[in-house]
Protein backbone atom coordinates (compact mmCIF):
# COMPACT_ATOMS: atom_id res chain seq x y z
CA UNK A 1 0.00 0.00 0.00
CA UNK A 2 1.21 3.72 -0.74
CA UNK A 3 0.62 6.19 2.09
CA UNK A 4 1.15 9.88 2.56
CA UNK A 5 0.83 12.43 5.49
CA UNK A 6 1.40 15.35 5.21
CA UNK A 7 2.12 17.93 8.29
CA UNK A 8 0.39 20.55 10.05
CA UNK A 9 -1.29 23.44 7.24
CA UNK A 10 -0.68 26.72 8.12
CA UNK A 11 -2.75 29.42 6.67
CA UNK A 12 -3.40 30.21 3.04
CA UNK A 13 -0.30 29.31 1.68
CA UNK A 14 -0.26 25.80 3.68
CA UNK A 15 -3.98 25.38 1.76
CA UNK A 16 -3.16 26.19 -1.35
CA UNK A 17 -0.20 24.18 -1.33
CA UNK A 18 -2.29 20.83 -0.35
CA UNK A 19 -5.30 22.14 -3.15
CA UNK A 20 -2.18 23.04 -5.56
CA UNK A 21 0.17 19.82 -4.88
CA UNK A 22 -2.10 16.90 -3.67
CA UNK A 23 -4.23 16.01 -6.50
CA UNK A 24 -1.40 15.49 -9.28
CA UNK A 25 0.58 13.91 -6.62
CA UNK A 26 -1.94 11.07 -5.49
CA UNK A 27 -2.33 10.83 -9.28
CA UNK A 28 1.44 10.13 -9.52
CA UNK A 29 2.29 8.53 -6.62
CA UNK A 30 -1.05 6.24 -6.91
CA UNK A 31 -1.55 6.35 -3.58
CA UNK A 32 -4.22 4.77 -1.53
CA UNK A 33 -4.57 6.85 1.36
CA UNK A 34 -3.79 10.58 2.12
CA UNK A 35 -3.75 12.14 6.15
CA UNK A 36 -3.45 15.63 6.22
CA UNK A 37 -2.84 17.58 9.64
CA UNK A 38 -4.73 20.69 9.14
CA UNK A 39 -4.54 22.05 12.81
CA UNK A 40 -3.42 25.10 11.83
CA UNK A 41 -5.56 25.80 8.78
CA UNK A 42 -7.48 28.43 9.45
CA UNK A 43 -5.67 31.53 9.61
CA UNK A 44 -2.78 29.53 11.70
CA UNK A 45 -5.31 28.44 14.77
CA UNK A 46 -7.78 25.60 13.80
CA UNK A 47 -9.80 24.30 11.18
CA UNK A 48 -13.17 25.34 9.34
CA UNK A 49 -15.66 23.05 7.48
CA UNK A 50 -15.45 24.18 4.60
CA UNK A 51 -11.66 24.28 4.62
CA UNK A 52 -11.71 20.53 5.73
CA UNK A 53 -14.11 19.80 2.42
CA UNK A 54 -11.83 21.50 0.39
CA UNK A 55 -9.14 19.15 1.51
CA UNK A 56 -11.17 16.14 1.33
CA UNK A 57 -12.04 17.39 -2.58
CA UNK A 58 -8.49 17.62 -3.12
CA UNK A 59 -7.42 13.58 -2.29
CA UNK A 60 -6.99 13.77 1.72
CA UNK A 61 -9.06 10.75 2.97
CA UNK A 62 -8.68 11.79 6.78
CA UNK A 63 -7.69 14.79 8.57
CA UNK A 64 -6.26 15.17 11.81
CA UNK A 65 -5.87 18.12 14.75
CA UNK A 66 -3.67 18.90 17.66
CA UNK A 67 -3.79 21.19 20.40
CA UNK A 68 -5.77 24.11 18.05
CA UNK A 69 -8.73 21.29 17.00
CA UNK A 70 -11.45 23.63 19.13
CA UNK A 71 -10.09 27.37 18.05
CA UNK A 72 -12.48 27.46 15.48
CA UNK A 73 -15.70 27.27 17.55
CA UNK A 74 -17.46 25.17 14.59
CA UNK A 75 -15.21 22.51 14.49
CA UNK A 76 -17.25 21.22 18.37
CA UNK A 77 -20.30 20.43 15.72
CA UNK A 78 -18.41 19.53 12.42
CA UNK A 79 -16.26 16.88 14.04
CA UNK A 80 -19.21 15.15 15.46
CA UNK A 81 -20.88 14.12 11.90
CA UNK A 82 -17.19 13.79 10.20
CA UNK A 83 -15.44 10.61 10.81
CA UNK A 84 -12.61 11.61 8.40
CA UNK A 85 -11.85 14.09 11.03
CA UNK A 86 -9.99 13.13 14.23
CA UNK A 87 -8.63 15.13 17.26
CA UNK A 88 -6.23 13.58 20.06
CA UNK A 89 -7.54 10.12 21.40
CA UNK A 90 -6.42 10.76 24.76
CA UNK A 91 -8.82 13.51 26.14
CA UNK A 92 -10.22 12.00 29.59
CA UNK A 93 -13.92 10.91 29.40
CA UNK A 94 -14.86 13.44 31.50
CA UNK A 95 -14.10 15.99 29.03
CA UNK A 96 -16.45 15.33 26.93
CA UNK A 97 -14.68 15.76 24.03
CA UNK A 98 -16.63 15.17 20.57
CA UNK A 99 -15.56 13.33 17.99
CA UNK A 100 -12.70 10.46 18.13
CA UNK A 101 -9.37 10.19 17.90
CA UNK A 102 -8.95 6.98 15.81
CA UNK A 103 -11.06 4.96 12.76
CA UNK A 104 -10.85 2.11 10.34
CA UNK A 105 -10.83 3.49 6.72
CA UNK A 106 -12.61 1.19 4.63
CA UNK A 107 -11.45 1.37 0.74
CA UNK A 108 -13.01 0.99 -2.13
CA UNK A 109 -11.01 -2.15 -3.22
CA UNK A 110 -11.94 -3.60 1.04
CA UNK A 111 -8.47 -3.06 2.18
CA UNK A 112 -8.53 -1.04 5.58
CA UNK A 113 -6.46 1.51 7.19
CA UNK A 114 -6.11 2.46 10.52
CA UNK A 115 -5.30 6.08 11.58
CA UNK A 116 -4.83 7.85 14.93
CA UNK A 117 -3.66 10.57 16.74
CA UNK A 118 -2.34 11.19 19.92
CA UNK A 119 -1.42 14.30 21.76
CA UNK A 120 1.90 14.20 24.15
CA UNK A 121 2.35 16.00 27.64
CA UNK A 122 6.02 17.22 27.83
CA UNK A 123 6.06 21.07 27.36
CA UNK A 124 2.80 21.28 25.77
CA UNK A 125 0.06 23.60 27.76
CA UNK A 126 -2.73 21.44 27.37
CA UNK A 127 -2.33 18.67 29.90
CA UNK A 128 -3.95 14.91 28.42
CA UNK A 129 -4.14 11.13 29.56
CA UNK A 130 -1.40 9.21 29.31
CA UNK A 131 -0.89 9.01 24.86
CA UNK A 132 1.35 5.83 25.33
CA UNK A 133 -1.28 3.75 27.21
CA UNK A 134 -4.19 5.20 24.74
CA UNK A 135 -1.69 4.12 22.27
CA UNK A 136 -1.54 0.03 23.31
CA UNK A 137 -5.41 0.18 23.68
CA UNK A 138 -6.31 1.58 20.07
CA UNK A 139 -3.50 -0.82 18.69
CA UNK A 140 -5.10 -3.86 20.51
CA UNK A 141 -8.29 -2.79 18.60
CA UNK A 142 -7.14 -2.21 15.73
CA UNK A 143 -4.34 -5.04 15.39
CA UNK A 144 -1.77 -4.72 12.01
CA UNK A 145 -2.75 -7.29 9.78
CA UNK A 146 -5.69 -8.57 11.26
CA UNK A 147 -8.01 -5.58 11.71
CA UNK A 148 -6.47 -3.16 9.21
CA UNK A 149 -3.89 -3.71 6.48
CA UNK A 150 -2.55 -0.56 7.62
CA UNK A 151 -2.04 1.54 10.65
CA UNK A 152 -0.81 5.33 10.95
CA UNK A 153 0.06 6.72 14.02
CA UNK A 154 -0.02 11.01 14.17
CA UNK A 155 2.20 11.90 17.59
CA UNK A 156 1.19 15.52 18.13
CA UNK A 157 3.92 16.86 20.36
CA UNK A 158 6.55 19.66 21.67
CA UNK A 159 9.31 17.48 22.85
CA UNK A 160 11.20 15.23 19.76
CA UNK A 161 11.98 12.91 22.63
CA UNK A 162 8.29 12.14 23.46
CA UNK A 163 7.47 11.62 19.71
CA UNK A 164 10.83 9.08 19.25
CA UNK A 165 9.76 7.16 22.22
CA UNK A 166 6.45 6.92 20.90
CA UNK A 167 7.42 5.56 17.53
CA UNK A 168 10.01 3.02 19.25
CA UNK A 169 6.38 1.82 21.36
CA UNK A 170 4.45 1.32 18.40
CA UNK A 171 7.18 -0.04 16.72
CA UNK A 172 6.01 -3.50 14.99
CA UNK A 173 2.38 -2.35 15.54
CA UNK A 174 1.91 0.54 13.30
CA UNK A 175 2.91 1.25 9.23
CA UNK A 176 3.95 5.10 10.12
CA UNK A 177 4.18 6.62 13.46
CA UNK A 178 4.72 10.45 12.38
CA UNK A 179 5.20 13.61 14.24
CA UNK A 180 3.11 16.64 14.26
CA UNK A 181 3.17 20.01 15.96
CA UNK A 182 6.49 21.35 15.62
CA UNK A 183 6.73 22.49 11.68
CA UNK A 184 9.82 21.65 10.97
CA UNK A 185 10.81 18.42 8.97
CA UNK A 186 13.21 16.16 10.34
CA UNK A 187 15.84 14.11 8.71
CA UNK A 188 15.49 10.78 10.61
CA UNK A 189 13.28 9.51 8.28
CA UNK A 190 13.76 5.33 8.36
CA UNK A 191 12.44 1.79 9.32
CA UNK A 192 12.36 0.83 12.97
CA UNK A 193 13.81 -2.31 14.17
CA UNK A 194 10.51 -4.06 13.78
CA UNK A 195 9.24 -2.49 10.43
CA UNK A 196 7.04 0.79 11.18
CA UNK A 197 8.26 3.58 9.60
CA UNK A 198 9.54 6.95 11.24
CA UNK A 199 9.87 10.64 11.35
CA UNK A 200 10.24 12.75 13.96
CA UNK A 201 8.20 15.34 12.16
CA UNK A 202 6.70 15.95 9.29
CA UNK A 203 7.00 19.25 9.16
CA UNK A 204 4.14 21.85 8.37
CA UNK A 205 2.83 22.55 4.92
CA UNK A 206 3.11 26.41 4.62
CA UNK A 207 5.47 29.62 3.88
CA UNK A 208 8.79 28.71 5.20
CA UNK A 209 9.86 32.24 4.78
CA UNK A 210 8.50 32.56 8.65
CA UNK A 211 8.89 31.44 11.97
CA UNK A 212 6.98 28.11 12.13
CA UNK A 213 4.50 29.53 9.65
CA UNK A 214 3.77 32.74 11.25
CA UNK A 215 5.19 36.16 10.02
CA UNK A 216 9.07 35.94 10.86
CA UNK A 217 9.00 39.99 12.18
CA UNK A 218 5.89 38.81 15.32
CA UNK A 219 8.09 36.39 16.53
CA UNK A 220 11.91 38.02 15.68
CA UNK A 221 10.63 41.15 18.10
CA UNK A 222 8.85 38.51 20.77
CA UNK A 223 12.05 36.80 21.13
CA UNK A 224 14.21 40.05 20.92
CA UNK A 225 12.63 42.49 23.17
CA UNK A 226 10.71 39.76 25.80
CA UNK A 227 7.38 41.97 24.95
CA UNK A 228 4.15 41.04 23.50
CA UNK A 229 3.72 42.40 19.88
CA UNK A 230 0.99 42.00 17.30
CA UNK A 231 -0.77 39.31 17.50
CA UNK A 232 0.88 36.21 15.51
CA UNK A 233 -0.34 35.79 11.53
CA UNK A 234 0.41 33.38 9.57
CA UNK A 235 3.39 34.49 6.49
CA UNK A 236 2.14 34.97 3.26
CA UNK A 237 4.82 33.83 0.95
CA UNK A 238 4.44 30.44 -1.39
CA UNK A 239 3.59 27.77 0.27
CA UNK A 240 5.71 24.36 0.49
CA UNK A 241 3.79 20.77 0.68
CA UNK A 242 5.73 18.67 3.60
CA UNK A 243 5.15 15.24 4.26
CA UNK A 244 6.06 11.37 4.55
CA UNK A 245 5.91 8.71 1.81
CA UNK A 246 5.63 5.43 2.81
CA UNK A 247 4.91 2.07 0.97
CA UNK A 248 3.71 -0.90 3.18
CA UNK A 249 4.49 -4.88 2.59
CA UNK A 250 0.52 -6.29 1.48
CA UNK A 251 1.61 -9.07 3.61
CA UNK A 252 2.25 -7.58 7.28
CA UNK A 253 1.50 -4.07 6.60
CA UNK A 254 4.74 -3.13 7.91
CA UNK A 255 6.95 -0.39 6.29
CA UNK A 256 9.29 -0.87 2.96
CA UNK A 257 10.35 2.60 2.06
CA UNK A 258 9.90 5.65 3.70
CA UNK A 259 11.11 9.01 1.76
CA UNK A 260 10.16 12.76 1.94
CA UNK A 261 7.63 14.68 0.10
CA UNK A 262 8.52 18.70 -0.64
CA UNK A 263 7.27 20.46 -3.68
CA UNK A 264 6.73 24.34 -3.42
CA UNK A 265 8.14 27.04 -1.81
CA UNK A 266 11.31 27.57 0.01
CA UNK A 267 12.89 24.31 0.84
CA UNK A 268 14.49 21.63 -1.96
CA UNK A 269 12.43 19.73 -3.69
CA UNK A 270 12.01 15.86 -3.21
CA UNK A 271 9.32 13.58 -5.02
CA UNK A 272 9.47 10.18 -4.59
CA UNK A 273 10.03 8.29 -7.30
CA UNK A 274 7.55 5.83 -8.59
Amino acid sequence: MKLAYFGDVVGKPGRAAVVDYLPGLRRDLKLDFVVVNGENAAGGFGLTESIANDFFNAGADCLTLGDHAWDQREALTFIAREPRLLRPANYPVAAGAPGKGAHVFVLDDGRRVGVAQLQGNVFMKQQLENAFQHADRILDDMPLGLAVDAMIVDMHCEATSEKMAMGHHCDGRASLVVGSHTHVPTADLMILEAGTGYQTDAGMCGDYDSVIGMRKENSVQRFATQLPGERYAPALGEGTLCGVYVETDDRTGLAKRIEPIRIGGRLAEHIPAN
